[in-house]
């Protein structure tokens, strides 16, 4: 498969969640494919769900030559790698966690199944604080 630029949005709320994300990164250029820009960290508070735990994000855009369902099994197998018990499209429901890395965007590909929606359309129409953050890296 050819070369594709990749958009992923990544946040952690337990254990050290800056740690958690900067680990998770130094995966991709492992596991994924070359990192080549990263937002600033932000820190939020949960969304759909209720936590006292506060999230540390980031956005980060590497090139993979990963098929997009590839790319998604090797990003369960890090997050799973790095502690995540439970998986929202599992158990329909939002808890916190050691880290979420959702895939927001995949060249200009539109693309739907029962495990992966691209555009990952909350992060890019509804969720403020994953626009800012894809902002810093979108050019």
């Amino acid at each position: 498969m050819s070369q594709q630029m990749v958009v992923l949005l990544l946040g952690s709320n337990l254990g050290n969640p800056e740690e958690n994300i900067h680990e998770a990164i130094a995966r991709f250029e492992k596991d994924l494919g070359v990192v080549l820009a990263c937002s600033d960290m932000m820190r939020t508070k949960a969304v759909e769900f209720d936590s006292d735990l506060i999230f540390c994000n980031i956005a980060v855009r590497l090139q993979t030559e990963l098929s997009p369902i590839s790319l998604l099994n090797a990003i369960k197998t890090i997050e799973v790698s790095m502690g995540r018990v439970e998986d929202s499209s599992i158990t329909g429901e939002y808890r916190d966690r050691v880290i979420d890395i959702d895939i927001v965007r995949y060249g200009r590909l539109c693309f739907e199944s029962p495990r992966l929606q691209i555009p990952h359309y909350k992060h890019i129409y509804e969720r403020d604080f994953s626009r800012k953050l894809l902002s810093e890296i979108n050019n």
